[in-house]
């Protein structure tokens, strides 16, 4: 099996580096936090104190970091520890532009490399149930196909370079749009008289299906699983998923793309935020929306 060196054990990347280290795979990481070394090191990761050390003899590099300009300060230092011809990966979710400039210093170096951000949240992450969105030469991602699958349930090659990004950041701004209408729905059902459970027995199996509904009800009851049953215990956070939106309305306008219900819900997202609950699920929004004023 492949040495794996794993960048970024936070709440995504530590469960991800376990599922690897379970399929059978070497994996040594590193994270500037203490406190997320210690439980990837219970979880069988080798910790180590440098990237450097992380590189050391490893066949790939995996990269799960928070924002663009963090991926591309890590990766100018892979380039220039890691022998041309090491695969890079990176599972975070960032900006197009970081993107392309990632595969940009892989390529100067003689490095393949693919951008692979991930949806499921932190659950899927610890289930092995990722969807990975691959971006990169298509050789190259067939030759890693099988350390994804050791992360993820589905694994989907975009295009080339920064595909996955863009496949992440459309699909997410969907699911953003989404939660808010299914929470919109809910509400207006309350102020009619429906209980949640009447309205999503409906709304399920009829055209307002969809996963922000059947997968992740915003209200407690009718999917016992939903983030809504636990006070809106994370999955996803709600300031992760203003990231999302905001790098959607980035991409928008650098693209000349019209997107007016992706820029409502990033400003609706916002207000969620700046009012103080960025740490809850994204689903949690349908609180601010049984006010009134939220909606405006």
């Amino acid at each position: 099996m492949s040495t794996i060196a794993f960048v970024g054990l936070g709440h995504m990347g530590g469960p991800m580096a376990a599922n690897l280290v379970k399929a059978g795979y070497a994996v040594r990481g590193f994270d500037l936090s203490a406190d997320s070394l210690d439980l990837a090191g219970n979880n069988g990761v080798t910790t180590v104190a440098s990237i450097d050390e992380a590189v050391s003899g490893a066949d790939l590099v995996i990269t799960m970091l928070p924002a663009g300009k963090h991926v591309l300060a890590v990766w100018q230092e892979l380039v220039s520890v890691v022998p041309p011809g090491t695969l890079l990966i990176d599972c975070s979710t960032i900006d197009m532009d970081s993107a392309r400039k990632a595969h940009a210093l892989a390529e100067a170096h003689g490095s393949p490399a693919l951008d692979a951000p991930v949806s499921g949240g932190t659950g899927g992450a610890a289930a092995g149930t990722l969807t990975f969105m691959v971006g990169g030469d298509a050789a190259v991602f067939a030759g890693a196909k099988a350390v994804f699958e050791a992360m993820g349930k589905r694994i989907i090659h975009c295009g080339d370079a920064s595909a996955g990004q863009a496949a992440k950041i459309c699909n997410n701004m969907i699911l953003g749009i989404s939660m808010i209408a299914v929470g919109e729905a809910f509400v207006l059902g309350e102020r009619l008289g429906l209980t949640h459970q009447a309205l999503f027995d409906v709304a399920s199996v009829s055209s307002g299906q969809c996963w922000s509904l059947t997968t992740y009800c915003p209200v407690p009851g009718p999917v016992p699983t939903s983030p809504a049953n636990r006070e809106y215990e994370p999955g996803f956070a709600a300031a992760l998923m203003l990231k999302d939106l905001m790098l959607s309305q980035a991409a928008a306008k650098d693209t000349g793309a019209a997107t007016p219900l992706g820029a409502k819900a990033a400003a609706l997202y916002q207000r969620f935020a700046d009012e103080g609950f960025g740490d809850k699920d994204f689903s949690a929004i349908i609180t601010m929306l049984r006010d009134k004023a939220g909606a405006e």
